[in-house]
């Protein structure tokens, strides 16, 4: 891709400042949104764009522990140590606790010993 400018990189990004550039529109170039570099459109011509999604199976981001008091521990796992033994493994869930203009409180479960923490964020 040759921009006239004085850096070479990927045609999804500005040779200038790195920003990533905007797909061509009805217009002859294809502007910066941050320095404003100008690209010719017809640089772009010879381009594919592919995109494609990838997603997590269940049973990768949960997890079942076993029924302890009658409640079974269910949610997404984030490697976060536990405090009491220190297992890396905890399931989490968020709840807003204080005014709507505040963060949310989030709570951790270990998957092992059942301990609880909680956040606010």
């Amino acid at each position: 891709m040759n921009t006239g400018s004085a850096f070479q990189g990927v045609a999804d990004f500005c040779p200038e400042c790195g920003t990533v550039l905007p797909l061509p529109g009805f217009e002859n170039v294809v502007k910066c949104p941050r320095c404003q570099f100008s690209i010719d459109v017809r640089e772009f011509e010879s381009f594919t764009v592919k995109s494609s999604f990838t997603f997590n199976s269940l049973e990768a981001s949960s997890v079942s522990a076993e029924i302890v008091g009658g409640e079974e521990l269910k949610g997404p796992v984030t490697d976060r140590k536990c405090a009491r033994c220190g297992n890396e493994g905890m399931v989490y869930h968020t709840r807003q606790m204080r005014s709507a203009d505040e963060g949310q409180t989030v709570f951790f479960t270990c998957t092992r010993c059942r301990y609880q923490e909680k956040e606010d964020s």
